[in-house]
């Protein structure tokens, strides 16, 4: 039995997971509040005539398809992609992609809102000694991995810039993933720079290289932590939603024998 690691973290309302506004909402109903709602289904039954009197556990989710652990598709990003072909959506995203070999970057070094670039990608590959393959899956460890849930998780960790995403791309790279809120720098330090500069070619860099090569991305990850940088398969097939622009996936890795976490 493979050793796995659970790299998703636990879809939860009341946490500073999201932005206000996209945060998720649960309600979830007891055996003893939806007694009523089994017994309905058979005439003449009284819900003291249920096992235990219970009915079944159930919740109803008020959420976005980017809340929790979730596979960004390349429509998110734009409605082209591959340089002016159709952006595929989540349902379109072909299984291949969503099952490879690991690569793990640790990018925590890095100041909240740093842009990573293409040599930092480079110099961290040369560290770990890997050279990438079509089909790898990227990974990048920042400083947010472990604020999920807290009040400064939205502010935490590097972003992934345009060079830096179309390095991996174009290598053959058509899956990523960061633990942080969003593969790009957070939106508040970007903000500071756009007003300082007027750049609007720094807004969603990372993301909007997906027009020029499509690829997905996974965000929020956990446990990068205590993954190897090499050594383990990533599988994130993501929950098939019709003509979305992301999909939940539960991320695991799934260590090669002999590796060590």
């Amino acid at each position: 039995m493979p050793d796995l690691i659970d790299l998703s973290v636990s879809l939860r309302a009341g946490i500073a997971s999201d932005p206000p506004g996209m945060t998720p909402q649960i309600e979830y109903l007891t055996h003893r509040e939806t007694a009523k709602d089994l017994v309905s289904y058979f005439p003449g039954m009284a819900e003291e005539d249920l096992p235990g009197e219970e009915g079944w556990a159930i919740e109803r989710i008020n959420a976005t398809t980017h809340t929790g652990t979730h596979l960004d598709a390349p429509y998110h990003y734009a409605s082209t992609m591959d340089g002016g072909a159709r952006a595929i959506t989540i349902d379109e995203v072909p299984l291949e992609w969503c099952f490879g070999r690991g690569v793990k970057l640790d990018f925590r070094q890095f100041e909240d809102g740093y842009v990573a670039t293409a040599a930092d990608v480079e110099a961290e590959l040369d560290r770990i000694g890997h050279q990438l393959a079509p089909g790898d899956i990227v990974v990048v460890n920042t400083a947010a991995g472990t604020r999920y849930g807290s009040d400064d998780y939205l502010t935490k960790g590097c972003g992934m810039g345009r060079e830096a995403t179309l390095f991996l791309t174009s290598r053959g790279v058509r899956v990523t993933g960061t633990d942080a809120w969003s593969w790009d720098a957070p939106f508040i330090h970007t903000a500071k720079r756009y007003v300082e500069t007027g750049d609007n070619s720094l807004i969603w860099e990372g993301h909007k290289a997906g027009m020029e090569i499509g690829y997905c991305h996974i965000e929020k990850l956990n446990n990068l932590e205590v993954l190897p940088s090499t050594g383990f398969r990533i599988s994130c097939f993501p929950v098939k939603i019709h003509g979305a622009s992301a999909g939940w996936t539960r991320a695991v890795a799934i260590l090669d024998a002999g590796s060590v976490a």
